[in-house]
């Protein structure tokens, strides 16, 4: 069986771990230590995996697309499916919740969603469901509880930016924060998490909020033009995809940099990169990686293999710190995100550790 492809608008083509794990990736190698972890062994070399997603406008998007075409056909190589297909619904939720419907007439018995709204796919996922297929979401939620769900812990992604600015002001300091869009689930729990957080660290104050849109030229915009209204700006915390877009607009405001919080994108990292070695720069990078449509890939293939799988699977952040920028920076294609792989056997490791609420195993770092 191959590869099914199909929409009505375009076609798409830490924990510790013991041994070591090398897998390549684009322009680099990540290694990252892995114990082997019990998968389930049901045959699934029959059954088709496809993917619904919400909109594949971005570069981020693209890439995901990429990710999981290129592991869904390994995948039906190697025997472990039968074949795959990829949809995307330009952000029309109604045309979204008929694509899936449209899967689950011609086959799939497993699909992973990126939804396009946490309640308007509620009828279709409910039908999928009904129907015996396999429902994971990720990178997001829906609110009907038949669906697995694969997502980061966003509240846990603002904290650890105040915890950083924290402990690098000195639990002093003037905060600016870009948010992504308005309305978004993800964009408030990143806030919520912000501001829970700032709360507790009373020499934090926030002076200016605006939305970015994810985007760096969005947020440079709107972060120019809330600047001169500013007084002196010590932290930026962001959401992905708009750190470099203010870092441009405080150097064209003639403004002193401040710690701003970057988000994988490779504009960024080259330009944090750049910065250090002019003048000892330093920040934090972190955020969602593409490749996280891989996890949830792999959970779906356990499913359909026989695993007993905790209903929410939290998956680790990518977070880059100084002493890892070049090898990230060098890893990192030119107008894309820092990526790394979601393997068959990391993603069980990562099952496990939801399973155990132990501490989830790291995202592979590139080698040197």
């Amino acid at each position: 069986m191959t590869k099914t492809s199909f929409n009505s608008g375009r076609v798409l083509s830490a924990g510790v771990l013991s041994a070591v794990l090398t897998v390549g990736l684009g322009a680099g190698l990540f290694t990252a230590g892995a114990a082997s972890a019990e998968m389930a062994k049901g045959d699934t070399s029959g059954m088709k995996i496809g993917f619904s997603s919400s909109y594949s406008g971005s570069s981020f998007r693209q890439v995901m697309n990429r990710n999981f075409e290129e592991t869904a056909k390994q995948a039906q190589k190697d025997g472990l499916i039968g074949g795959y297909g990829l949809v995307s619904a330009n952000n029309n939720v109604t045309e979204q919740a008929g694509q899936i419907q449209n899967m689950v007439l011609q086959g799939y018995k497993a699909i992973v969603i990126l939804a396009a709204s946490d309640t308007a796919l509620n009828g279709a996922v409910r039908d999928a469901c009904s129907a015996g297929v396999k429902v994971v979401v990720f990178a997001g939620s829906v609110t009907e509880k038949c669906a697995y769900t694969v997502n980061y812990d966003w509240a846990q992604m603002g904290k650890a930016e105040v915890d950083y600015l924290n402990g690098r002001l000195k639990g002093k300091g003037n905060l600016l924060e870009i948010r992504g869009i308005a309305g978004d689930s993800t964009d408030k729990d990143i806030s919520d998490g912000i501001h829970a957080a700032a709360s507790k660290e009373p020499g934090l104050k926030f002076v200016g909020t605006v939305y970015g849109q994810w985007t760096q030229t969005v947020a440079q915009k709107e972060v120019s033009t809330i600047l001169p209204t500013l007084p002196q700006v010590d932290g930026v915390v962001t959401q992905g995809g708009d750190g470099y877009g203010a870092a441009q607009a405080f150097s064209a405001a003639g403004r002193k940099l401040p710690i701003i919080i970057m988000g994988n994108r490779y504009d960024e990292l080259a330009w944090w990169q750049k910065q250090h070695a002019k003048d000892g720069y330093e920040t934090m990078s972190l955020g969602a990686t593409p490749s996280v449509v891989e996890a949830a890939f792999w959970v779906a293939q356990q499913l359909l293999a026989g695993r007993d799988v905790p209903k929410k699977i939290e998956v680790p952040l990518l977070t880059v710190q100084q002493k890892d920028l070049d090898a990230w920076v060098k890893a990192t294609p030119k107008g894309g995100v820092a990526n790394a792989p979601f393997t068959r056997d990391l993603t069980s490791q990562i099952i496990d550790a939801n399973e155990k609420g132990a501490a989830l195993p790291a995202i592979p770092t590139p080698k040197s």
